[in-house]
């Protein structure tokens, strides 16, 4: 079979050309998106061709109760550049077949800054960040497949990335997309390397209770950025952050950014007494660029939640939980940068939780408030979730793109790089929420 599918895409190879994406191609892009959404029923949009190589926009995440068949689908909308344009190198290529130049394929990727982790950090020179490419977006048309159009791409988003001065590429799925999987681990030798959870709450009507032994401050962007260079510094250490973008104060201060907020413990008592536990996270909305959707619901769950709503609004009073309407297109607000410190952390991060819910149900687009945590991160057990938005599905990969690591920066030595790729999960795995 595999020797069938190599010769069938070396014929094909003449006929694909791969080039930069342009304005004119937005009409057939958008319409690959809609072509690998519509009639799903496993592994969105990549289930026997090579279309979908990314976790984030546009897959199907399968949850813990699979046997009810409910998944959460996930598209982008607005700027075909939304997820890349943050990136000083990024780029969409689009993929053209047959002699009508018919555009048939995309893929989009960026090279940026980030902070690696790596046990032998304190054994040998190795630099606080390291360029990363991210592919992502990868699709082909279904009447296209098994043409070795997505192996093409794939390709062509390497040499690119690399040509930039990247030293890794990252790619994201989910562990059930074996199509996926079989395109990168199998043909690009692409390594699996974290597993992030996601976890999702919706919004409700009603304010959710903040502890009145709390106090929750919102901190400005320059005070946000020196609060998580000290809580996520660069540092030779094991348990060092991954992932932290070197433009972490541009995101902070991002116009999509709601808010960094901190939390502590009132002490009346003692004003001037150094906190002994706190939380903080940031509130990033997604709105605008993605939209969610909840598929496969049993009818009785459907009508129950629909009921709940109708009587929450004949009866506000009775503060009655009531989900918003999650089987229609909604958008979300996704937390990042969430850390505790302290005995009372989990609860102050929980506070932070609802404040974070109350700043977003003041967006009547925005259905939940959701999260991408490493599982080794304490933070995960204090994050109040629902296991229906919710999931464990997602696989990152990365694959070793040269043999040197450097960080970019004009004069630093070059350094031996220890391989990043076979590192141990840190503490902390930061999801940037411009690329979700």
């Amino acid at each position: 079979m595999d020797k069938e599918m190599g010769e069938e895409e070396k014929m094909a190879g003449n006929l694909v050309r791969v080039r930069e994406f342009i304005m004119e191609d937005l009409p057939a892009v958008e319409e690959l998106e809609r072509l690998c959404q519509a009639g799903l029923s496993s592994d969105q949009g990549y289930n026997g061709g090579g279309d979908d190589a990314n976790n984030k926009n546009s897959k199907k995440k399968e949850k813990k109760k699979k046997k009810r068949g409910m998944s959460l689908y996930v598209e982008q909308i607005g700027d075909p550049f939304a997820r890349v344009r943050h990136a000083p190198d990024h780029v969409i290529l689009v993929a053209e077949y047959g002699d009508d130049e018919q555009v048939v394929g995309v893929i989009k990727a960026c090279v940026r800054m980030v902070s690696r982790g790596g046990s032998s950090w304190r054994k040998a020179k190795t630099k606080k960040y390291v360029k990363a490419a991210c592919l992502l977006g990868l699709r082909v048309s279904p009447s296209h497949r098994r043409l070795g159009i997505a192996t093409e791409l794939v390709r062509r988003a390497e040499a690119w990335c690399a040509a930039r001065g990247a030293a890794y590429a990252t790619m994201a799925t989910t562990a059930s997309n074996a199509a996926s999987l079989s395109l990168f681990e199998g043909r690009f030798a692409y390594a699996r390397f974290r597993r992030p959870l996601f976890l999702g709450h919706p919004v409700h009507r009603h304010r959710a209770r903040v502890p009145r032994a709390h106090r929750v401050l919102q901190l400005a962007p320059p005070f946000a950025a020196a609060a998580y260079a000290a809580l996520f510094p660069p540092t030779p250490a094991t348990d060092a952050a991954e992932f932290v973008p070197a433009d972490l104060p541009a995101l902070l201060a991002h116009k999509l950014t709601r808010g960094t907020y901190l939390a502590v413990e009132r002490s009346p008592a003692d004003a001037a007494r150094r906190p002994t536990s706190f939380a903080v996270l940031s509130v990033y909305d997604a709105t605008r660029s993605l939209s969610f959707r909840v598929g496969g619901a049993p009818p009785l769950l459907r009508a129950s939640l629909a009921a709940a709503r109708a009587l929450d609004r004949r009866a506000p009073w009775l503060h009655v939980p009531s989900v918003p309407d999650v089987f229609r297109p909604f958008g979300a607000y996704l937390l990042y940068g969430l850390h505790m410190s302290g005995p009372s952390g989990p609860a102050l991060l929980r506070t932070l939780c609802r404040h974070a819910h109350n700043v977003a149900r003041k967006n009547p687009t925005c259905a939940v408030v959701a999260a991408d945590i490493g599982p080794n991160d304490p933070a995960a057990a204090a994050v109040p979730h629902w296991p229906r938005f919710s999931c464990d599905e997602d696989v990152w990969c990365i694959k070793k793109l040269s043999s040197v690591a450097t960080n970019g920066n004009a004069g630093d030595d070059a350094v031996v790089d220890d391989d990043w790729t076979t590192a141990p999960p840190p503490a902390v795995l930061f999801v940037d929420p411009r690329e979700f």
